[in-house]
């Protein structure tokens, strides 16, 4: 895990303005009111029986609260936010922000912060859309309040 370089790309998302409409960048996708960035993805796991899998995912929860930690350095503590309650309630057909909808279809939750330079959100969660695809340790920067 290179720390430096997370920070740096958290950094430029919170500075960075938000465009107009959703899109691809450099670090993964933003859409007005948030940015988020794949820190780091892990290998799939189309020939695992299970234990690279486990052993991927506690890794890739040990890194996001090691990054947590600086984190918390800079804006104090965070609060944990689940998405579950967010996830239902989109798939009962409630509108609901984003990025907090499209994070919620495989993000179970974030570990949230309030940058008092930017008023904006910062979010640092683990990513699995499937079992036997890949994780990703994603950092969102959004102007919108959690749902």
């Amino acid at each position: 895990m290179d720390i430096a370089r997370y920070l740096s790309v958290i950094e430029l998302l919170c500075a960075r303005e938000f465009p107009a409409a959703h899109g691809r960048t450099e670090h993964g996708e933003s859409g007005p009111g948030y940015h988020v960035a794949a820190l780091q993805t892990s290998d799939e796991f189309w020939e695992d029986d299970g234990t690279g899998r486990e052993e991927a995912r506690t890794q890739y929860e040990v890194d996001r609260d090691g990054l947590g930690e600086r984190l918390t350095e800079r804006w104090g503590p965070s609060v944990d936010f689940s998405l579950y309650s967010v996830l239902d309630r989109t798939m009962g057909g409630e509108d609901v922000e984003e990025p907090w909808a499209g994070l919620s279809g495989h993000v179970p939750d974030v570990r949230l912060w309030k940058s008092a330079e930017t008023g904006r959100w910062v979010a640092l969660g683990v990513s699995q859309w499937d079992t036997e695809l890949p994780f990703r340790l994603l950092a969102v920067v959004t102007e919108t309040d959690p749902p």
